[in-house]
């Protein structure tokens, strides 16, 4: 079940003026949104009507205006007309790695901070795995996330997901060693030291300079995440940092969420059209329950593209997700009823692989007739060797024995009838 928290106001309370504004600018209908996959209905209907989809955060008149500004709000922030038009599910290109360098702050990064002349270290970076890409075996996402107050991260700082490694301080002269011994080779790096980080750790895009949408809705998600974290008693355990582009600027707010499974593996879940409203859920039900909140997820790592369309066959090794657990539910109430029950295990890399029950007994059947022809074929093999083991002298030497016991009969026969 969601628990939705209200989200505190970004206008100063000090400033009474501008709360006037707000609410002389503020829509005067409520958008009851009908979704389709290409577009959104507004339609004027009394408070109270329903959405189209469960949540909060579709009731874009209740959430907080962007930086104060309701016009900009209105534009880039999270009551933009194509917020919630779109289904989310299978917009994440298939990768099996991600590869995060800390580098300045989200004010200081060009639009395409990983191709600016002006910052050689993620440019060299990106274009080193973009050369070696059929050399390193994992698919490799290269992102920029920037160092928060108060951590010990700093330029230079490399983490990498799913293996949940770090190094500190890569220079650009050191680009190339590091690709070549930790990205293509698996190995630690030679210059560096190897360190294992923990936790759950949280991107959100705040790429102002790439796309205003993310700019706008970026840092008021990470401030939205860092007073819900602190005031759950998570500052050790759950960590958030803005990011570099990743894709996907119109499903603003974007959020990416590697954490680790009971089983030590990682996954890495990227949820779209995250409004602060949506933070306590993203805490309590993807990290505390491991439960994925599907009209929010775009994917995760670890999965083909066309795959990561199917959210509900996917679910985080800490819980099951609403459609697998009324699978269990069926399945215990109707044990009398013949159906074809599948179960979902986490792979490698967060690959998920399926199994259905149905093929296991044709599997069974199709083993059982293999078994039989093999045993026929083995028989008829016997036999074919044995009677290829005759020569032909043989067969010759069979008839003349043949020939002279029949002879010597016919001999007896005349001595008896002469005597």
């Amino acid at each position: 079940m969601r628990i939705a928290h209200p989200c505190r106001s970004l206008i100063s309370a000090a400033n009474s003026h501008s709360h006037r504004i707000v609410s002389i600018l503020s829509f005067p209908i409520s958008r009851s949104l009908t979704t389709t996959t290409t577009q959104t209905t507004l339609t004027q209907a009394p408070p109270s009507a329903p959405t189209t989809m469960a949540s909060e955060s579709d009731n874009l008149s209740t959430l907080p205006v962007a930086n104060g500004n309701v016009v900009e709000d209105e534009k880039f922030g999270f009551r933009r007309p194509e917020m919630f038009t779109e289904n989310l599910a299978g917009t994440v290109g298939a990768y099996d790695r991600h590869v995060f360098l800390c580098y300045k702050s989200p004010e200081a990064w060009p639009s395409k901070v990983e191709g600016s002349e002006s910052d050689p270290l993620p440019k060299l970076l990106s274009s080193a795995v973009k050369a070696r890409k059929n050399d390193i075996a994992l698919k490799t996402n290269v992102t920029v996330y920037e160092g928060s107050e108060g951590t010990e991260f700093s330029d230079g700082d490399v983490l990498i997901f799913p293996e949940m490694i770090k190094y500190r301080g890569l220079k650009e002269s050191d680009v190339d060693s590091f690709v070549e011994d930790v990205l293509v080779n698996g190995k630690p790096w030679a210059s560096g030291v190897q360190e294992v980080f923990t936790g759950s750790h949280v991107f959100v895009c705040a790429h102002g300079s790439r796309d205003r949408r993310c700019g706008v809705c970026g840092p008021v998600l990470i401030q939205k995440l860092k007073e819900e974290i602190e005031s759950r008693g998570l500052k050790n355990q759950v960590f958030v940092n803005a990011c570099s582009h990743i894709g996907g600027h119109k499903y603003a707010g974007n959020v990416i969420i590697y954490s680790p499974a009971p089983d030590g593996k990682i996954t890495g879940h990227w949820y779209g059209y995250v409004t602060p409203d949506d933070v306590p859920a993203l805490l309590d039900q993807h990290i505390e329950k491991g439960e994925i909140i599907t009209h929010l997820w775009r994917g995760q790592m670890g999965a083909a593209a066309e795959e990561g369309g199917k959210e509900d066959e996917h679910k985080l090794p800490k819980g099951d997700s609403k459609k697998n657990k009324k699978k269990k539910h069926e399945e215990n109430g109707t044990q009398s009823k013949k159906e074809e029950v599948s179960g979902c295990c986490q792979g490698v890399n967060g690959f998920s692989c399926c199994k259905d029950g149905s093929l296991d007994q044709n599997g069974v059947i199709e083993k059982n007739l293999n078994e039989t022809v093999a045993h026929e074929k083995k028989e008829q093999g016997k036999l074919s060797s044995w009677m290829g083991s005759w020569e032909q002298s043989d067969v010759l030497t069979a008839v003349a024995v043949v020939g002279a016991v029949a002879t010597v009969a016919v001999a007896y026969s005349f001595y008896r009838r002469s005597g």
